[in-house]
């Protein structure tokens, strides 16, 4: 089974315009993404909308492809890159170029997903370590069934515990937070992209539960590794203060 990574990568961003652009530790935040996951895959693209991020992406020696200004999802943008550079590969990794630090194990875990052939989508999970962040809505919820595919994602407390206060819910169930990277079958995320927006998306504001709509079957693999992700530059101080940990 072969594998390519594309990483979607816009300049304009309402919190932090230029974000992949900007310097985490004398690289910019989009080379720290295709580094970690060069380091696991040889063909690995950036997909972007703006010259400056494609001019940077070749200037240390990556590949890019300029994509349109109007998508409304990373995936769609995904899937015309993926018909840019035709791709033949079997899975298209989707990783953000927001997250420099993710990591190679949690990329590898994705890719092994594929080993079950009912599998169409990956995604990946990792516990929750408290009712605080549990509670969090910006924190997508996942429930699985016994095989590790997912039945829902929810920005609400799921499941809910019956007899028992919501403080005193932890430790109750292994609640499990969504991480925000993706692989796909080619085919299936080219059937994705064409499927309009479903009713559970637009009352959650969650793209993955169009395809769970629509019948698409999504594994989810564990991880015990968090991923820092950069949305503001807030976000990119506390980044600067993990790099020094390392």
């Amino acid at each position: 089974m072969t594998f390519t990574a594309i990483i979607p990568a816009r300049y304009a961003s309402t919190r932090f315009p230029g974000k992949p652009l900007a310097v985490l530790g004398r690289k910019t935040v989009i080379q720290r993404v295709y580094e970690q996951v060069s380091s696991v895959l040889s063909e690995v693209y950036v997909a972007t909308d703006d010259e400056r991020i494609l001019t940077c992406v070749e200037s240390f020696g990556g590949k890019a492809v300029m994509t349109r200004t109007d998508h409304q999802s990373g995936t769609d943008r995904i899937q015309e890159a993926v018909e840019k550079t035709a791709t033949q590969a079997d899975v298209i990794i989707n990783v953000q170029g927001d997250e420099p630090f993710i990591q190679p194990l949690q990329i590898q875990t994705l890719m092994q997903l594929f080993d079950v052939p009912s599998t169409q989508i990956g995604t990946l999970g990792k516990p929750f370590e408290s009712i605080e962040a549990v509670e969090n809505p910006n924190s997508p919820k996942i429930v699985t069934d016994v095989r590790g595919f997912a039945l829902y994602f929810s920005r609400s407390v799921i499941p809910y515990i019956r007899g028992k206060a919501q403080k005193d819910w932890f430790g109750e169930y292994p609640f499990l937070k969504h991480l925000g990277v993706y692989a796909y079958r080619r085919e299936v995320l080219e059937e994705i992209t064409k499927l309009p927006q479903s009713p559970l998306e637009k009352a959650e504001s969650l793209e993955q539960l169009r395809w769970l709509q629509n019948g698409y079957r999504i594994r989810v693999g564990l991880t015990d590794v968090e991923t820092v992700g950069i949305d503001t530059p807030e976000d990119l101080q506390r980044a600067e203060a993990f790099l020094t940990t390392l």
